[in-house]
């Protein structure tokens, strides 16, 4: 597997090595020993799955502390857009994001660490999408940022006029309005 470091401190890319033969493909999407020797310690405790279709955005979330939620997340079907955003204050890169394309091709996962947000922008007809959380999922502690907010400069690669969101995700405020639980 190998690691690659973004332009934000603690978000990385993970490439996994991929065996092919005649019938078909291979390759480990997580060990535990390694990727703490890669990344760091993670307490994976729940996984997630969501299918959505072309156009769906669906973002930017995180969980209000104390129930706060690294995740390890990957694209099993179609293509997406994900982006891990830094809403810690105090950070340098606070506001800042990294952007990845994951596709079922290319079998990339994103780790983000606690303290960011997190979205993602739907580029095929279908698209099914894994996470790994080091924390259990709160409805109370529940947050966003507008994944339309123009200030974040995010190139979503679909039409935003055409653009699928939840009730929920259509009230999240902007980056200038918002009052991060997070900091350094």
């Amino acid at each position: 597997m190998e690691i690659i470091k973004t332009d934000i401190e603690g978000v990385f890319i993970l490439e996994p090595k991929i065996f092919y033969d005649p019938r078909g493909y291979f390759f480990e999407s997580y060990n535990k020993t390694l990727f703490e020797q890669l990344i760091g310690p993670v307490n994976f405790v729940q996984d997630n799955e969501s299918c959505s279709s072309r156009g769906v955005l669906r973002g930017l979330h995180f969980q209000r502390p104390p129930h706060t939620q690294a995740k390890l997340v990957r694209c099993v079907r179609g293509a997406v857009l994900d982006v891990a955003m830094d809403i810690r204050k105090g950070s340098p890169t606070y506001g800042r994001y990294v952007s990845c394309l994951m596709t079922q091709e290319n079998h990339r996962q994103f780790f983000i660490p606690r303290g960011f947000a997190h979205g993602f922008a739907v580029l095929s007809d279908t698209a099914v999408f894994q996470y790994k959380c080091d924390n259990y999922y709160c409805p109370e502690a529940d947050g966003g940022i507008s994944i339309l907010d123009p200030s974040l400069g995010i190139e979503w690669q679909i039409d935003l006029n055409e653009a699928i969101l939840s009730e929920k995700d259509k009230k999240h405020p902007l980056l200038k309005d918002f009052d991060s639980p997070f900091s350094i």
